[in-house]
Protein backbone atom coordinates (compact mmCIF):
# COMPACT_ATOMS: atom_id res chain seq x y z
CA UNK A 1 0.00 0.00 0.00
CA UNK A 2 1.56 3.51 -0.77
CA UNK A 3 0.05 6.29 0.80
CA UNK A 4 1.79 8.71 -1.35
CA UNK A 5 3.25 12.49 -0.77
CA UNK A 6 3.80 13.11 2.95
CA UNK A 7 3.39 16.37 4.35
CA UNK A 8 2.30 17.89 8.10
CA UNK A 9 -0.20 20.30 7.81
CA UNK A 10 -0.56 23.26 10.19
CA UNK A 11 -3.45 24.44 11.36
CA UNK A 12 -2.36 27.99 11.84
CA UNK A 13 -3.56 31.40 13.36
CA UNK A 14 -1.95 34.09 11.10
CA UNK A 15 -1.23 32.35 8.05
CA UNK A 16 1.07 35.37 6.91
CA UNK A 17 3.01 35.13 10.66
CA UNK A 18 3.71 31.24 9.86
CA UNK A 19 4.56 31.77 6.23
CA UNK A 20 7.66 34.44 7.30
CA UNK A 21 8.30 32.22 10.29
CA UNK A 22 8.82 29.00 8.21
CA UNK A 23 10.42 30.99 4.84
CA UNK A 24 13.10 32.10 7.98
CA UNK A 25 14.00 28.28 8.04
CA UNK A 26 14.46 27.75 4.22
CA UNK A 27 11.60 27.22 3.06
CA UNK A 28 9.50 28.63 -0.21
CA UNK A 29 6.32 28.46 -1.26
CA UNK A 30 4.97 25.89 -3.98
CA UNK A 31 1.58 26.20 -4.28
CA UNK A 32 -1.95 26.95 -2.38
CA UNK A 33 -3.84 30.71 -2.38
CA UNK A 34 -2.92 32.95 0.43
CA UNK A 35 -6.31 34.65 -0.58
CA UNK A 36 -8.14 31.37 0.44
CA UNK A 37 -6.38 31.22 3.63
CA UNK A 38 -3.63 28.10 2.74
CA UNK A 39 -0.19 27.79 1.31
CA UNK A 40 2.35 24.58 1.12
CA UNK A 41 5.90 25.73 1.20
CA UNK A 42 8.30 22.93 0.61
CA UNK A 43 12.36 22.71 1.42
CA UNK A 44 14.02 20.06 -0.13
CA UNK A 45 11.66 17.43 0.01
CA UNK A 46 10.06 18.45 3.36
CA UNK A 47 6.80 19.82 2.41
CA UNK A 48 4.50 21.76 5.33
CA UNK A 49 0.75 23.17 4.18
CA UNK A 50 -0.07 26.08 6.61
CA UNK A 51 -3.74 26.32 6.54
CA UNK A 52 -5.31 29.48 8.56
CA UNK A 53 -9.39 28.69 9.70
CA UNK A 54 -9.90 25.46 7.70
CA UNK A 55 -9.47 22.69 10.80
CA UNK A 56 -9.13 22.50 14.66
CA UNK A 57 -5.58 20.83 14.97
CA UNK A 58 -2.52 19.25 13.21
CA UNK A 59 -2.40 16.39 11.03
CA UNK A 60 -0.10 14.18 8.96
CA UNK A 61 -1.21 14.47 5.46
CA UNK A 62 -0.69 11.82 2.42
CA UNK A 63 -1.18 12.10 -1.07
CA UNK A 64 -1.82 9.42 -3.30
CA UNK A 65 -1.26 9.45 -6.45
CA UNK A 66 1.61 12.17 -5.94
CA UNK A 67 5.16 12.53 -5.35
CA UNK A 68 7.12 15.03 -3.07
CA UNK A 69 6.93 17.57 -5.73
CA UNK A 70 3.14 17.11 -6.47
CA UNK A 71 3.84 15.39 -9.67
CA UNK A 72 1.69 13.10 -10.71
CA UNK A 73 2.68 9.61 -10.54
CA UNK A 74 1.50 6.79 -13.62
CA UNK A 75 0.90 3.68 -10.78
CA UNK A 76 -0.30 4.36 -7.46
CA UNK A 77 -2.50 2.71 -4.61
CA UNK A 78 -6.39 4.49 -5.59
CA UNK A 79 -7.59 5.92 -1.99
CA UNK A 80 -10.43 3.26 -2.42
CA UNK A 81 -7.89 0.56 -1.98
CA UNK A 82 -5.99 2.49 0.84
CA UNK A 83 -9.63 2.39 3.05
CA UNK A 84 -10.06 -1.39 2.16
CA UNK A 85 -6.82 -2.76 3.51
CA UNK A 86 -7.02 -0.04 6.77
CA UNK A 87 -10.88 -1.81 7.18
CA UNK A 88 -8.88 -5.35 6.72
CA UNK A 89 -6.27 -4.51 9.15
CA UNK A 90 -9.00 -3.21 12.12
CA UNK A 91 -8.69 0.55 11.03
CA UNK A 92 -12.05 2.34 10.96
CA UNK A 93 -11.89 6.09 8.91
CA UNK A 94 -13.50 8.53 11.07
CA UNK A 95 -14.42 9.69 7.46
CA UNK A 96 -14.57 7.27 5.04
CA UNK A 97 -15.01 7.38 1.27
CA UNK A 98 -17.42 5.82 -0.66
CA UNK A 99 -15.72 2.80 -1.92
CA UNK A 100 -17.52 2.75 -5.48
CA UNK A 101 -16.75 6.15 -6.25
CA UNK A 102 -13.72 7.18 -8.70
CA UNK A 103 -11.34 10.00 -8.94
CA UNK A 104 -10.23 12.52 -6.09
CA UNK A 105 -11.76 11.34 -2.43
CA UNK A 106 -10.14 11.45 0.85
CA UNK A 107 -10.56 9.73 4.30
CA UNK A 108 -9.56 10.49 8.05
CA UNK A 109 -8.32 8.27 10.75
CA UNK A 110 -7.05 9.30 13.82
CA UNK A 111 -4.37 7.60 15.81
CA UNK A 112 -3.96 6.16 18.94
CA UNK A 113 -3.37 9.56 20.76
CA UNK A 114 -6.10 11.27 18.87
CA UNK A 115 -4.22 12.72 16.03
CA UNK A 116 -5.56 13.02 12.73
CA UNK A 117 -4.23 11.45 9.69
CA UNK A 118 -5.33 12.72 6.57
CA UNK A 119 -5.35 10.82 3.03
CA UNK A 120 -6.29 12.57 0.38
CA UNK A 121 -6.34 11.70 -3.23
CA UNK A 122 -7.04 14.84 -5.55
CA UNK A 123 -6.65 12.34 -8.58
Amino acid sequence: MQLGAFSVSLAVKDLAASQAFYEKLGFDAMGGDATQGWLILKNGETVIGLFQGMFERNMLTFNPGWDQGAQPLDAFTDIREIQKTLRDKGLEPVEPTDPDGTGPAHIVLTDPDGNPVLIDQHR
